[in-house]
């Protein structure tokens, strides 16, 4: 399945540094008008974690490639895998990893090596780099945390949003069903992700505590930089 995978770019930015040790890549997706964020964290041992990969030109992936050894390839749920078999034939070494609760519907696409349950014995704050299923999604969906040099990042995907709202048609439909306009989750998250609001809602407000935290990566949309803590309290109220 994987070897013929087709590495097809889309338009995407730069590879942008959040943090020690984390990097972002912001793509389009074909149709629809929502950008899709791609993260790429380094572990102590010099390993890359690629958090919902996106296929790059080549000057960017040359860039990652400099970083460290693409070594983990998490694909954050079952609607993320887009570029997943693309990323895993041009680097075979990958160990995938996904959410147990997303697990077979992953796998429609790529074989899975571990799921974040499992895969959370490889992490851990000695590695700097840490994985969780998210409370509150019937483990469809993790959370990715970056602590280096006493700061630190949370990585989403389909649980938070903070998408603008974008013009055009799909972009009115976008903000008539709640996908943009801010940090959110989203009407269709609620629906097809979240499975227990107040344990979402603990979840948020217990990460809001991580110590260091400066960052928080969305799956869709603009890096949170300005008091993150504050912005996934707010965004716990409204489950």
């Amino acid at each position: 399945m994987t070897a013929a995978a087709p590495w097809t770019v889309l338009p995407h930015g730069p590879l942008v540094a959040r943090g020690p040790g984390l990097w972002t890549v912001e793509g389009t997706l074909p149709n629809m008008p929502l950008n899709r964020v791609c993260t790429i964290a380094r572990r102590a041992d010099g390993d890359l974690v690629i958090h919902s990969a996106i296929a790059v030109d080549a000057p960017t992936l040359a860039a990652i490639e400099a970083l460290g050894r693409p070594a983990w390839l998490v694909v954050p749920n079952g609607f993320h895998r887009l570029d997943a078999p693309a990323w895993l034939a041009r680097f075979p070494g990958l160990r995938v990893i996904a959410p147990p609760g997303s697990r077979a519907k992953v796998e429609e696409k790529v074989p899975v090596h571990l799921d974040m349950a499992e895969a959370a014995a490889h992490f851990g704050p000695d590695q700097g780099v840490g994985l969780a299923v998210l409370d509150g999604t019937g483990g469809a969906e993790g959370v990715l945390t970056v602590a280096q040099e006493g700061r630190a990042a949370l990585v989403f995907n389909d649980a938070l949003f903070n998408h603008p709202h974008v013009d055009g048609i799909k972009g009115l439909l976008m903000r008539l069903i709640g996908s943009t306009g801010g940090p959110r989750v989203t009407n269709l998250a609620r629906f097809a992700l979240v499975k227990d609001k107040p344990a979402l809602a603990r979840a948020f407000r217990a990460l809001a505590e991580t110590e260091g935290l400066d960052t928080v990566i969305p799956g869709h949309g603009a890096a949170l930089t300005d008091d993150p803590a504050a912005v996934l309290r707010h965004v716990a109220t409204t489950l």
